[in-house]
């Protein structure tokens, strides 16, 4: 076992790229050098470990870590003399030793089911200078017992479940994250009702399919009595994310209408309005079966904010099948759009697909997309006009300190004036009731009612 008293005092900084599950990661990394006695550097400059928690979703990110690492090279002396760099997270999972072929520069490679070792692995390599590389196939599940050093005091990533099934043709997430494996429930409400008693007013169950939850333990999914359970922990806010479409159950639907700390908002990844191009994406609906799950969702939460991700450019993607897209952009009303150009993943079934449209029209169909996407999240913030949202408070806005930024229960932001007299620093983590009088495409402006609770 590697001495790790050789970690106390070093000072570490974690970068992170991707989704909110590597978020999620980062926070039980820092947790776990915050107990060996690390401290948090403002940069890299500062840090004696770098850290880069990655992601490969897209073909930009791995262009981003080959850049982000080169750029240590020229950084001054770490404070302790010698610095490590770490890469982690899913890129580190699906090329393991082969990163320090284009990385010569990387000392430490973990995979995503690896998380728990990172310590013994830094350790290591300030003590022998040597690369160490550990990357497991199978998620042991240590990493939710690893301390938690969380970015804010008010909400929390909540990982319900790992891995996913789903096998959509583009995609590499079940390539580097696994098999879906769900954590037992009565662990997760413990946590969450743990969180309650820290003063966690808001927290984000996290999966790759929050819908199958449970389906590995050789019964239905469970997702809708989590809900409930969760629900009654005393949490406030809830929400969730992923959530595949193909296994949004009608028992969800009701918990979400029926618990009131679930918030009223849904985040549905469509990706194409083409059910030609859904099929060979390999996401089991078609057009029309999507549009009919928004609507029985839309009869039982009339106000609900519907959020989704749309890529562009899939290959074999044509004119009408775009058209498609963007009529069912337009339909579903959506309140916000992720929207994607296609990026190639090595190792995926849609990669070997031949695609010969040029990606300047690529480029032209997604830019009318997001035109598309600002009108109908436009119509939908119009909703908030003249209306109280209650806000919970994130800090201040990064263009004004003298303006608090939050989010509504529909997770819009929102702005309002610091009220007289208040230190704003004292605000965050509350809840205060804000009247809107002003509504643009991405966020909501008005003054603050009331004091903040």
């Amino acid at each position: 076992m590697p001495n790790l008293s050789i970690l106390s005092g070093k000072t570490y900084f974690i970068r992170t790229f991707g989704c909110q599950m590597n978020l999620h990661d980062s926070e039980r990394v820092s947790g776990l050098l915050d107990s060996c006695g690390c401290l948090v550097a403002s940069s890299p400059a500062d840090a004696d470990i770098v850290i880069f928690m990655t992601c490969c979703v897209r073909e930009a990110a791995d262009t981003r870590l080959y850049g982000q690492c080169s750029s240590c090279k020229s950084l001054p002396a770490s404070p302790s003399g010698k610095r490590v760099i770490a890469v982690g997270g899913c890129i580190a999972q699906r090329d393991g030793e082969g990163l320090l072929t284009n990385l010569d520069n990387v000392d430490v490679i973990f995979g995503t089911h690896s998380i728990a070792h990172v310590a013994d692995l830094l350790a290591d390599a300030f003590a022998d200078g040597d690369h160490h590389v550990r990357v497991e196939e199978i998620d042991t599940g240590a990493a939710t017992d690893m301390p938690w050093h969380r970015e804010t005091a008010y909400h929390a990533w909540v990982p319900i479940m790992t891995g996913c099934n789903n096998f959509c043709s583009y995609c590499i997430v079940p390539y580097v994250r696994g098999r879906e494996k769900s954590r037992p429930m009565d662990e997760i409400v413990d946590e969450v009702t743990g969180l309650v008693r820290q003063g966690v007013r808001s927290i984000t169950l996290l999966g790759q399919n929050v819908n199958s939850y449970g389906r590995d333990h050789d019964h239905d999914p469970r997702f809708a009595e989590l809900l409930r359970r969760v629900g009654d922990t005393g949490i406030e806010r809830i929400y969730f994310t992923s959530s595949h479409p193909k296994d949004l159950l009608p028992e969800t639907i009701d918990a979400m209408a029926e618990v009131p700390a679930v918030m009223p908002q849904l985040h549905l990844a469509v990706q194409s309005g083409s059910s030609r191009i859904l099929k060979l994406m390999n996401r089991k609906y078609t057009r029309e079966q999507y549009l009919d799950l928004v609507q029985r969702v839309r009869d039982r939460i009339p106000n609900i904010a519907l959020t989704t991700d749309i890529i562009v450019g899939f290959p074999g993607e044509t004119e009408e099948d775009f058209e498609q897209t963007v009529s069912l952009v337009d339909e579903a009303k959506f309140a916000q759009a992720f929207t994607f150009i296609y990026s190639k993943r090595e190792g995926t079934p849609a990669a070997k697909i031949v695609d010969p449209t040029p990606r300047s029209v690529i480029q032209e169909r997604f830019d009318r997309l997001v035109k598309h996407v600002e009108q109908t999240a436009f119509d939908f913030n119009q909703g908030s006009l003249d209306t109280t949202v209650p806000m919970l408070i994130e800090g201040t806005s990064k263009k004004d300190p003298n303006v608090l930024q939050g989010k509504s229960p529909w997770n819009q932001t929102v702005h309002c004036p610091v009220p007289a007299g208040v230190d704003p620093t004292t605000l965050i983590g509350k809840v205060i009731d804000v009247h809107v009088d002003t509504a643009r495409t991405w966020y909501l402006a008005g003054a603050s009612v009331g004091d903040a609770r």
